[in-house]
């Protein structure tokens, strides 16, 4: 059935590309990458990163401290940028502190200080005193406190569905706001760079040693990247971008393989253009997952060469930011609402040779054109998949 469509009255995103949207807006015209070559701990291994400046150095607010830890100050300096803390705290004044929902998503939260943690545990076998802080041994370590720091008080909600943790957000959000359960959302995700993310996917083989080249021949991997993302739903509002649709689905395939048809992806793409009650030809931008690694590019490039007219234009941008994992949805999704808003629509950085599987599609070189209909791909780690639809007033 279709959703009811909600404003989308603030968004920001930060990410190694940089803070804010004009920031990013920059990055994106200039076509310059955020990835630099892996430097993270003591025993880096032979990849490229994006990684966000400065986290290190950074402190959270005195009030806030308890929630210290690399992804909570990558959360909160999310929260600053664009002024959307500002956003945030009058849409509370507005519908109350108990009616402002926050849904965010993250794939390890802050898993980086349980591993500092067992690093340094003392002569009794125990966590140093400064690390003796339970919250942010949790995955719910976001939420708790994206919602503290913001005064709310009502529903708060971690999503862990690996990398459409922070897609999938928007559909949990709209639903409680269907619902009557909130009058407005807080959505968004943070991920952070931690051992455990990049020793575990090289152990998988995925990593690439050099940039990651999204949908090209010569693929060898992704590249792994720390970013946070926020957006504000209400109801009613004067202007703002449009959430459409959603669509969510599960491949039940395989843990780390896509359905080789790609039917997950195929039916969360149908639920969400029935949702917005649109049209393959009526979309005018796809942003993809496109991680760069073999079989996830191939299955999505077939998908859109299947189903979208040749003059759709469909790109991967993890080559300015590598793949931010469960902050990948919010940080496409934001620049896709900033390919409609500045009607420019990026290309694929890195992309020489398109894999075979590619249609006409997916670009290489950004347009700039007029634009009113996105789409966000994001397709996760035991095959769940998330479709978000988006659009503006014209």
């Amino acid at each position: 059935m279709p959703s009811r469509p909600l404003r989308i009255t603030a968004y920001t995103l930060c990410s190694a590309v940089g803070e804010g949207r004009a920031a990013t807006l920059a990055a994106l015209r200039e076509r310059r990458s955020g990835l630099t070559q892996n430097d993270f701990g003591s025993s880096p291994i032979p990849t490229w990163i994006g990684r966000v400046a400065g986290l290190e150095q950074q402190a959270l607010p005195t009030e806030l401290a308890d929630w210290d830890c690399r992804n909570n100050r990558l959360a909160w300096r999310g929260l600053v940028a664009d002024g959307f803390i500002e956003a945030a705290r009058e849409a509370r004044n507005r519908y109350g502190a108990g009616r402002v929902a926050v849904v965010v998503g993250t794939s390890t939260s802050s898993i980086g200080a349980s591993e500092e943690a067992y690093a340094r545990l003392d002569a009794d076998g125990r966590y140093p005193v400064d690390l003796r802080r339970p919250i942010i041994h949790t995955p719910h370590s976001l939420g708790d406190f994206v919602q503290h720091a913001l005064g709310l008080t009502g529903v708060s909600v971690t999503v862990a569905t690996a990398c459409s943790s922070s897609a999938k957000v928007f559909a949990q959000a709209e639903r409680l706001i269907r619902t009557g359960i909130a009058d407005a959302a807080i959505v968004g995700g943070v991920d952070t760079l931690c051992g455990s993310v990049l020793f575990g996917f090289n152990s998988l083989e995925l990593v690439s040693p050099e940039p990651c080249r999204p949908f090209d021949v010569q693929r060898r991997g992704i590249n792994l990247g720390e970013a946070a993302g926020f957006a504000l739903l209400e109801k009613q509002a004067p202007s703002g971008a449009w959430l459409l649709g959603y669509g969510e689905s599960n491949d039940a395939h395989h843990m780390s393989t896509p359905h080789p048809e790609g039917l997950g992806a195929r039916l969360a793409l149908s639920d969400a253009l029935q949702r917005a009650e649109l049209q393959p030809s009526d979309i005018d931008y796809i942003n993809l997952h496109g991680t760069a690694s073999q079989k996830n590019d191939e299955v999505e490039a077939k998908l859109v060469a299947d189903l979208f007219p040749a003059t759709t234009c469909a790109s991967s941008t993890k080559g300015w930011t590598g793949h931010t994992l469960g902050a990948a949805g919010i940080v496409e999704a934001a620049i896709s609402l900033l390919a409609l808003e500045h009607q420019l629509l990026p290309g694929t950085l890195n992309l020489n040779i398109p894999d075979l599987a590619c249609g006409p599609q997916i670009r290489r070189d950004n347009l700039q054109r007029e634009a009113s209909h996105a789409l966000s791909f994001s397709f996760g780690f035991g095959g769940s998949n998330c479709v978000l639809v988006f659009g503006r007033d014209r």
